[in-house]
């Protein structure tokens, strides 16, 4: 039995998630951007072993919710499954927040980041990017999902008793996919739960890119190590936190 932390698990594929992993037998903590949303969880919120509300897209309260979730820890995983695909909030969300998250919470063994295969067209280009207000830009949304695959490809080498791994889980029709998204909604959340509760005996994955369980390449700068250096360098000076 595995104890993981989801965030942005009060509906769509997170909530997907903490369902499949309760079903399995494993404890899970939900997070919400406020009350209300974690209401939605319904019977999910009755069965997990705790919650924690914050909005991601604030750092201040992304802070908060990192010391909240400490609190029933430590854990086996941690999903970083909350994200936005449009609005001024999108790198703050899909990227900052999962950083700082990262930073500031007890390591767990297994970090699981949900990408998009729209990172492939994600701009390298980070010098004098204003992460505070760069969502509204064009791209922006391929942007933070290129940063946050590489932010777990890194991780993977910096961290090598954690397994740190990115998922794109396909465009589904969850509330941010919409209701015409082409893909599994089934399919959406499997690879998530799998690789946050592999068993020890099974061959170690880290540092890997996955689509329906299947590991499949990424933009080159992901496994970039100029790249991934110059990505925490600018996280890091944003933020004011640094990985330990």
């Amino acid at each position: 039995m595995a104890r993981i932390f989801i965030t942005g698990s009060a509906g769509g594929l997170g909530l997907n998630a903490a369902r499949a992993l309760m079903q399995q037998g494993h404890e899970v903590v939900l997070h919400a951007r406020n009350e209300s949303r974690l209401g939605a969880a319904g019977a999910v919120r009755e069965k997990a072993v705790g919650a924690v509300v914050g909005n991601l897209a604030d750092l201040g309260e992304t802070v908060r919710v990192a010391e909240q979730a400490d609190q029933y820890g430590p854990f086996d995983a941690v999903i970083h499954n909350a994200g936005v695909y449009s609005g001024g909030q999108i790198l703050s969300v899909n990227t900052i927040a999962p950083y700082i998250l990262t930073a500031l919470m007890a390591r767990p063994r297994r970090l699981v980041y949900i990408s998009s295969g729209m990172h492939r067209s994600g701009s390298t280009r980070l010098d004098g990017i204003e992460w505070a207000d760069a969502g509204g830009r064009p791209g922006a949304y391929s942007d933070s999902k290129l940063y946050v695959t590489a932010l777990s490809a890194a991780l993977a080498n910096r961290w090598p008793d954690v397994q740190s791994n990115a998922v794109d889980p396909g465009w589904v029709p969850t509330r941010m996919g919409g209701s015409g998204a082409p893909d599994d909604l089934e399919l959406g959340h499997v690879t998530q739960v799998w690789l946050a509760t592999r068993e020890a005996g099974e061959d170690r994955v880290s540092g890997g890119y996955w689509f329906h369980q299947q590991r499949r390449e990424p933009h080159p700068a992901v496994t970039d190590p100029a790249f991934q250096s110059e990505l925490l360098e600018a996280l890091e000076r944003y933020t004011g936190f640094a990985l330990r």
